[in-house]
């Protein structure tokens, strides 16, 4: 039985590889009319572009500036992009694309790739196909764990452009082979902001890139939720809300301790009569009610309780946002309130706040993700029993940082 499982196993790997669906596209596209030369691959004759970007909230919104610069560069191509479901109400409102898709990767169980691989076929099927991309982007540097690869080559796209598996020693061994489904595998390896390599992407292609800049789009639906949410707990225009994100997002390593945020927000009411919001998903309302609980009516705990737009619009509320490393962090530089972002297991060089107005608090440790001989970005384990990186942030720093951008927003 062990050994029928292990062929199995075996031939699943086979029918979901990197080779394995050249191998069988190729000719399937040829016959489709969906193939010609990669060579003389060229912005000025592309009609239909396909952005596939299947990255968490963070990464979503760090991908806004190349969207724009691609619309400058193709005014008057049709752009599609292909976004997680989570993600889908975030973007669903940009105009410089003209239509958003989601496309659900998440799988798991023994099968999990098998899956994610036949729903990638069935959405370039059902939805792609019919687009006749000229050129498919995959905005992603990393590795790509959400099949992004697979469904910029399932799109039947000529051009089929993205970061090369061998930019980072990580990619190559998770990425192997990932290769083969790009004409166009850009080799630039180094670590840069995450804005920048979006970006460096159009430049490859020999497109012109202006000063990046962060922005979002919220309907008067969103901006009157706001509105009303905050006047059911008497938060009225001119009242100082700060606003605060206690989770780590996707890593315990990148959290502020609650205690600390508890600390924060006391003294904000007690220094300002401020009132607080505590801004999260629906994962985070555990901590979010300790929270809420401890402040008492000061509080107002919208975890769970928005959609992205939303969430957006509550933060634009805000007269300063703390926050760690997290989606809601991207968000407010998004809407420019000023952002005060706690950084430990991450790098800001390459994750940080892209905002005039935003303080980023990063205690130096030998430790730190930057100081590897093998530049990590991140840490996805601790040395320590707790991070400690984000432990020696104390909460007077995060204090006087609150006082001089709530002194420069007024």
């Amino acid at each position: 039985m062990r050994k029928l499982i292990s062929c199995a196993l075996g031939a699943i790997a086979w029918i979901i590889s990197p080779k394995t669906a050249v191998l069988l596209g190729e000719p399937l596209f040829y016959l489709l009319g969906m193939r010609k030369s990669a060579a003389g691959m060229s912005l000025r004759s592309v009609k239909n572009v396909l952005i596939v970007k299947l990255d968490e909230i963070g990464d979503t919104v760090l991908a806004i500036p190349f969207i724009k610069e691609l619309r400058n560069n193709v005014p008057g191509a049709r752009i599609t992009l292909v976004v997680k479901p989570q993600v889908l109400n975030l973007m669903e409102l940009c105009p410089y694309v003209d239509e958003v898709i989601a496309f659900d990767w998440n799988t798991s169980g023994v099968f999990g790739e098998y899956r994610r691989h036949w729903r990638a076929l069935c959405l370039a099927i059902s939805k792609l196909w019919s687009r006749r991309f000229d050129l498919a982007i995959i905005p992603r540097w990393d590795s790509d764990h959400y099949h992004a690869s697979f469904v910029s080559y399932f799109s039947g796209a000529r051009w089929r452009v993205g970061y090369s598996e061998k930019v980072i020693e990580h990619k190559r061994i998770a990425n192997k082979g990932y290769d083969v489904l790009l004409t166009h595998a850009i080799e630039k390896s180094g670590s840069s902001h995450e804005i920048e390599h979006n970006l460096d992407i159009l430049r490859f292609l020999g497109g012109s890139v202006r000063v990046p800049s962060l922005e979002l789009w919220l309907s008067n639906e969103d901006e009157v939720f706001a509105s009303k949410l905050l006047a059911d707990y008497g938060i009225k225009d001119g009242d100082f809300l700060l606003g605060i994100c206690p989770t780590g997002g996707s890593s315990v390593l990148k959290q502020w301790p609650m205690s600390n945020f508890i600390g924060l927000s006391a003294w904000a009411i007690e220094e300002y009569n401020a009132k607080i919001i505590i801004i999260g998903g629906p994962n985070d309302k555990p901590l979010s009610e300790e929270i809420a609980e401890k402040l008492g009516k000061k509080a107002v705990n919208a975890c769970g309780e928005t959609t992205l737009r939303q969430m957006a619009a509550l933060i634009k509320k805000c007269r300063v946002f703390v926050s760690n490393d997290t989606g809601p962090m991207h968000i407010a530089a998004a809407v420019g309130i000023p952002v005060i972002a706690l950084f430990g297991s991450s790098c800001p060089h390459r994750f940080g706040p892209v905002s005039e107005s935003s303080f980023i608090i990063q205690k130096e440790m030998d430790c730190n993700p930057c100081h590897g001989s093998i530049h990590k970005d991140r840490c996805s384990s601790c040395i320590y029993k707790k991070p400690e990186c984000m432990v020696e942030i104390s909460v007077n720093e995060v204090i006087r940082a609150v006082t001089e951008l709530s002194a420069i927003s007024e």
